[in-house]
């Protein structure tokens, strides 16, 4: 398995649609503590965390959204990567910045983006729990964004924007805010989605730049040939599905899955273990 990955651009940086999620590397599994506590104890070293990288690198999946400001292994495990496999990651930073209204934490916010433009981020997205405090609803404007966005800017960096709240993006394109991209809930189950899935599939569609979907196995409580195949026939050839996994032989299946979803045929992958593996199992007749 092998070949260029589809891609899109952001900004005029060209992005792999299969962009590599760190949730299930950082230790937020979105399940139970004993699941975050089983993620640390195998990936509590940038070592581990490079085995992943690279088997996503080998196959042209080169792009990796994290927050590098608070697993500080990240960025470690990307050089790792990139000095075993010889190739570049494009790292797609979602960045925990202070936003009260003051000029110590203005400064403090822009210290913390710097610090992300020196980690070698080319996209910065203010994470979804910053922008959402600036919200105003009844305006239907996101107060005192365009000073985070012109900070990223003046750092030499691509702005975007992390969303939970569909509002994000309606409101940053209707007011035209300088951003290049949103990241945005969207799976089969409605997992953490605040409104339905037809609506946010109808703002995702809507959107004036390219969208990162984020969660399309629901954190793990669908498979992902039912996520990948939901959300790459949901959305736009812009759009990009960020997918995080556990191992490298996950990382396999999931660009496995996610080329037969792109190219509507059934995925390479052989059957799951069953004690008893009849041809219904295996999908056919015979040995």
């Amino acid at each position: 398995m092998s070949g260029s990955f589809p891609t899109t651009k952001v900004g005029g940086i060209e992005l792999p649609r299969l962009i590599i999620g760190c949730n299930w590397i950082s230790g937020w599994s979105h399940r139970t503590p004993s699941k975050d506590d089983l993620i640390l104890s195998r990936h509590n070293q940038p070592e581990s965390v490079s085995n992943i990288f690279s088997t996503f690198m080998r196959e042209e999946v080169n792009a990796v959204l994290g927050l590098f400001g608070v697993d500080h292994d990240l960025i470690d495990a990307v050089h790792l990567a990139e000095q075993k496999t010889g190739k570049s990651m494009t790292i797609l930073d979602t960045v925990v910045i202070n936003v009260d209204d003051t000029a110590s934490a203005r400064k403090e916010a822009e210290n913390t983006i710097k610090e992300s433009a020196r980690r070698g981020t080319k996209i910065c997205l203010p994470l979804h729990s910053c922008v959402e405090q600036l919200l105003n609803k009844n305006k239907q404007t996101i107060e005192r964004l365009p000073d985070y966005l012109y900070m990223i800017r003046e750092a030499g960096m691509v702005p975007g924007l992390s969303a939970h709240m569909p509002e994000v993006i309606q409101y940053s394109d209707k007011n035209e805010y300088d951003v290049e991209t949103y990241i945005q809930i969207f799976n089969c189950m409605g997992f953490l989605m605040q409104v339905e899935i037809e609506s946010v599939a109808k703002i995702i569609h809507n959107a004036k730049k390219p969208v990162i979907t984020i969660k399309p196995c629901a954190a793990g409580r669908t498979t992902p040939y039912v996520g990948l195949n939901f959300s790459f026939n949901a959305i736009r050839e812009q759009d990009m599905v960020c997918i995080g996994c556990f191992t490298s032989n996950e990382a396999m299946e999931d660009i496995e899955y996610a080329k037969a979803a792109l190219e509507r045929r059934l995925p390479n992958i052989g059957a799951r273990q069953s004690p008893f593996n009849t041809s219904v199992i295996k999908g056919k007749l015979g040995s």
